[in-house]
């Protein structure tokens, strides 16, 4: 979050602040009214009741500058990549292709590589979302989102990551805390003495300033707190270590390759020159330009022996329908010739019929056919040949037309005399027969 173009930069959880705030300005607003105005005329020195309360509003906004000096700056934010490293890519030398037939390269990124720090062999990880190799020491804050250099942890009391930039100003802030607390306490405690010896028991010295007991129970509380965490960062700082370096690599027994000694470790946290930003907040936003793709390695698709499936249910396809159309051609044409070589011996029959067949383009249904491919075989009858050519031609004229919803039966007394059909049938007929099974099986 940014405030005043930029100048002041907060953390996503910067209402946390207000808190922080409250906690820190209301016990001194406390001190000062039931407290501090009364203890101005209980010294021996001239003016020394008025030094006590004027230091308290001082250090109160001391701490205050600390406390807006560790959460409103850059506390070492790494800018992003708006494109991985290139000179660390790498492309297998297998090409992966798509079901389309696109070939792409699939790239490598090393998870993480080694950088040498003090003559030792440090590992740096790659962070996806930065699109960057992070430092030594560096780390990626889950809350904030931002790679943080010598990032240390996130504080939400402060509602700002602890990093490289900010680190003095969170320890001077913690330990000057701790200092307020007990500044308040022990005058908060003179104040219950007086009292006490004007009033004689500690019950009606309590009920003459209840202010200084709460005000006493309050610093008792936030010292446990604050100065824990002072001590625990004296410590972090004379072994040149991080709270996340400190949590996390506690039990791996690793050598601290930062630690330059107590008195110089103290010497680089609080008297080296505070590295300047790495980010222009009030910049103007760089349009991206647009990147050439990756080249693309451009390989024969190797021949596959078995041949595609799919491929191979296309030909399929393509023969059932020629098949099919033979087949048709073959029947409409023995109708035909059937119907003009019996002339007047045979039943009428309509040539609109084969004209229907010939016109729909689809295959006839008949009895015959059916009969043909589940009897044929398996029957052992016999008929004259002119009662088998009549029956054929009967049966085969029963057409039923998808298209007009109708079915075009064939003569009843022609189908009631074959009755049976036999298994010795001609070749051309069993020619026709076995081609349009083969047909309906595709």
């Amino acid at each position: 979050k940014f405030l005043f173009g930029g100048r002041l930069i907060f953390g996503p959880d910067a209402k946390s602040l207000i808190v922080t705030l409250l906690l820190i300005i209301v016990p001194v607003i406390i001190f000062s009214v039931f407290v501090g105005r009364h203890l101005l005329h209980q010294f021996p020195l001239h003016y020394a009741g008025y030094a006590v309360l004027v230091l308290a509003v001082v250090f109160n906004i001391y701490v205050l500058i600390l406390l807006s000096l560790t959460s409103s700056r850059d506390p070492g934010i790494i800018p992003r990549n708006l494109h991985p490293p290139e000179e660390e890519i790498h492309y297998e030398s297998s090409v992966t292709v798509d079901i389309g037939g696109r070939q792409t390269p699939s790239l490598q990124f090393p998870r993480s590589k080694e950088v040498m720090v003090n003559g030792h062999p440090v590992k740096v990880k790659y962070c996806d979302t930065c699109m960057l190799y992070r430092p030594p020491r560096c780390s990626h804050c889950s809350i904030c989102n931002n790679c943080v250099e010598r990032f240390d942890h996130h504080c939400p009391w402060v509602g700002q990551c602890i990093g490289l930039r900010n680190y003095r100003y969170f320890f001077m802030f913690v330990s000057s805390a701790t200092i307020l607390c007990i500044y308040v306490f022990s005058f908060s405690a003179f104040y219950i003495k007086v009292l006490l010896d004007r009033e004689g028991t500690v019950w009606n010295a309590i009920k003459e300033s209840p202010a200084s007991v709460v005000l006493m129970v309050y610093c008792f509380i936030s010292l446990w707190f604050v100065g824990g965490l002072t001590g625990f960062h004296l410590y972090l700082i004379a072994t040149n270590q991080t709270t996340y370096e400190n949590f996390r690599y506690r039990s791996d027994d690793r050598i601290n390759v930062y630690s330059r000694g107590c008195l110089n470790n103290f010497l680089e946290v609080f008297c080296t020159q505070v590295k300047p930003s790495r980010n222009n907040f009030r910049a103007f936003v760089q349009e991206e330009v647009p990147r050439p793709p990756p080249p693309v390695i451009a390989r024969e698709p190797e021949q596959d022996l078995g041949g595609d499936a799919r491929s191979k249910v296309q030909d399929d396809l393509d023969i059932g329908e020629d098949l099919l159309k033979l087949s048709k051609r073959r029947n409409i044409e023995e109708i035909y010739e059937d119907i003009q070589s019996r002339g007047s011996n045979g039943p009428p029959h309509n040539t609109s019929d084969v004209d229907s067949v010939l016109n729909s383009g689809r295959a006839p249904t008949t009895r015959s056919e059916a009969r043909h491919s589940n009897h044929g075989r398996s029957g052992s009858w016999e008929i004259g040949q002119e009662t088998l050519a009549s029956s054929n031609v009967s049966e085969r004229s029963a057409v039923v037309s998808k298209e007009n919803g109708q079915e075009i039966l064939a003569s009843s007394n022609v189908s009631e005399r074959s009755a049976v059909v036999s298994k010795e049938i001609g070749q051309e007929i069993l020619a026709s027969s076995n081609i349009s099974e083969r047909s309906a099986v595709v």
